[in-house]
């Protein structure tokens, strides 16, 4: 892709030009972001926050399209399905969750982890 995306303990993620290197967008969260990814189309980003929060955003306008809450504690990391559809969060709760990407209903919490997923 042309785009590329960071995650920042300034409380942002950015949607940076490759081309250019221009920022096209600024994803705001509460508190540091620990990570970031692309739906696998590009029209949408996922961050991940110590707010403990995921949101999802559209890569177009930047528009915060969704905000997943349910964690109790940070939230390490977010990644999408290969088809878009759902994507899964890891939180320093122990828990991972999956999520409908398109109406940011939590769907099943995995848990047995013993530590820090």
């Amino acid at each position: 892709g042309k785009q590329l995306i960071t995650a920042s303990e300034d409380y942002t993620a950015r949607l940076l030009s490759c081309e250019s290197g221009d920022s096209l967008h600024t994803f705001q969260h509460n508190r540091a972001v620990k990570s970031a990814a692309f739906s696998p189309d590009g029209a949408c980003a996922i961050t991940a926050s110590e707010d403990r929060t995921a949101r999802i955003w559209s890569t177009a306008t930047g528009e915060c399209l969704r905000i997943l809450r349910a964690h109790r504690d940070v939230v390490r990391s977010v990644a999408f399905s290969p088809d878009g559809r759902t994507v899964v969060t890891a939180s320093d709760d122990c828990t991972a969750r999956l999520w409908s990407a398109g109406s940011g209903e939590a769907l099943f919490t995995f848990g047995g982890h013993g530590g820090l997923i």
